[in-house]
């Protein structure tokens, strides 16, 4: 028997993927049952009015997020410039390249930006109702 108890539990707690080398890093989806649930990734673009200040950002949760800058209970940046307006935004399941997004729009022109931006949404309009 092994330390702390049978077939890889310990006592700090009871973990199926600990014993699994493939499984300890950062599982990107939870399979319950015969459902996949992936975990989805956003970038998105807020802004104060049309063609005003803009933040480009990255989270795992788009609704909550914007929610937290709309309402000022995130310091920073989006609080400081009245930014809380979400114009932009896209998915992907994969957390690395959410990043590597986030980096590149960044480093953009802000005409490139404003591009990317009206593409989407000609009006500027704030999409966080239709999330």
């Amino acid at each position: 028997m092994q330390k702390g108890g049978d077939k890889g539990h310990s006592s700090r707690g009871w973990n199926p993927w600990r014993r699994q080398g493939s499984f300890q890093r950062k599982l990107e989806s939870i399979i319950v049952g015969q459902h996949e649930f992936m975990k989805t990734y956003c970038v998105y673009i807020m802004a104060s009015k049309k063609n005003g200040t803009l933040y480009t950002g990255v989270t795992g949760d788009l609704r909550k997020r914007v929610y937290e800058r709309k309402n000022d209970l995130i310091e920073g940046f989006t609080k400081r410039y009245g930014v809380h307006r979400l114009v932009y935004f896209e998915f992907t399941s994969d957390v690395q390249s959410a990043l590597r997004r986030e980096k590149q729009i960044k480093a953009w022109k802000r005409a490139w930006k404003v591009e990317l931006i009206e593409n989407m949404n000609p009006d500027w309009l704030d999409l966080y109702d239709s999330l």
